[in-house]
């Protein structure tokens, strides 16, 4: 590696303000904010809006909205199955 060309890769805080949850991970993200972490040690912190326990998806309730159904409007659309034999 290049010395002085690649951006400084430390230990970050990131937090979750949605799902209340914090995680100390490495990364090269920057922020103004400090926190105090659990093992006494001053870390950056940075904010993020969604996170793994917020997501819908590793939450477990994502949802699929569908009002119509994709089935009914195609069949709405191209005529359905009893067009076939006409």
């Amino acid at each position: 590696m290049q010395q002085d060309k690649h951006p400084d890769y430390r230990a970050v805080v990131f937090r979750d303000r949605a799902a209340g949850y914090a995680f100390l991970t490495r990364s090269t993200a920057t922020s103004g904010e400090t926190i105090e972490w659990d093992d006494g040690e001053t870390y950056p912190v940075v904010d993020v809006e969604i996170s793994s326990e917020s997501h819908p998806f590793y939450t477990g309730k994502a949802r699929t909205v569908d009002s119509e159904g994709r089935v009914a409007r195609f069949e709405r659309r191209y005529g359905g199955a009893d067009a076939e034999g006409t």
